[in-house]
């Protein structure tokens, strides 16, 4: 099961997982230093990590921003990504300006995708979700927990939870306590995708302990892995070209 997303010219859901690799500046400056640097990067899509900028209270400096790395990365899907401190993020922000941000953002038209997190109150879910579907934007919604590793059953059923709510991509990403919990996510990646998902997954089991769930989406079904450039937004994100490399070794093997 599965389906294919189309955004721009990149194909998420077929083939060898495509590889994103977060923004994650705190000035002006250092966003458009970090925008040239993907440029010369084989990547597939990029995301702003906003929770990271210093600006991020002042709605006009943050969409200031985002034309600022658009006019740079104008061929690539973008992922706008606020990503709250109970999920690992930078900042905190309150859930009304949470909404306005990302009802903001999609209204700009320079973005191909916001992740708007599962577990907030399920009326911004929908009103996020359908704001972004009105504005022909796609949305992943996701899900982070840096303690632990959910149960196989838990797993499956968020990722469930977030297709029913209108994700166009569900997301999850967990911490391994021990070695299972990695074998743990890959059996409920590969149940979902198999018997469930109707649309491409994301999911991936964090630091060194779960890199190889990053690296074997093409086998278990994860669509999209999260790579690092200058800077990991998440532990156990592998450099660029090293992962480009793996990634098509295994493609071939396949």
């Amino acid at each position: 099961m599965g389906g294919v997303v189309q955004v721009k010219n990149v194909s998420i859901g077929e083939g060898v997982p495509k590889i994103c690799v977060s923004l994650v500046g705190k000035t002006l400056k250092e966003l458009q230093e970090e925008a040239q640097q993907l440029r010369t990067l084989d990547i597939d899509l990029v995301e702003w990590r906003v929770d990271y900028f210093e600006k991020l209270t002042e709605l006009e400096k943050v969409i200031g921003a985002l034309k600022e790395i658009r006019e740079i990365l104008t061929d690539v899907p973008l992922i706008f990504t606020f990503r709250s401190a109970k999920e690992g993020g930078e900042q905190e922000i309150s859930p009304a300006d949470y909404i306005q941000l990302n009802k903001a953002i999609v209204e700009t038209g320079l973005v191909d995708i916001i992740d708007v997190e599962l577990f907030n109150a399920a009326a911004t879910v929908k009103t996020l979700v359908g704001h972004a579907h009105e504005h022909h934007v796609f949305v992943i919604l996701s899900n982070h927990d840096f303690q632990a590793t959910p149960d196989k059953d838990e797993l499956i059923a968020r990722l469930k939870k977030a297709q029913e709510l209108g994700a166009d991509i569900p997301k999850i990403a967990v911490m391994p306590t021990k070695k299972a919990d990695v074998l743990t996510l890959l059996d409920a990646t590969l149940a979902m995708k198999e018997q469930f998902a109707t649309r491409p997954i994301i999911t991936m089991s964090m630091a060194g302990t779960g890199v190889i769930s990053r690296l074997s989406g093409e086998i278990f079904g994860s669509a999209i892995t999260f790579g690092a450039a200058k800077q990991a937004s998440a532990p156990g994100q592998i450099p660029i070209r090293e992962l480009r490399q793996i990634l098509a070794l295994l493609h071939k093997s396949l």
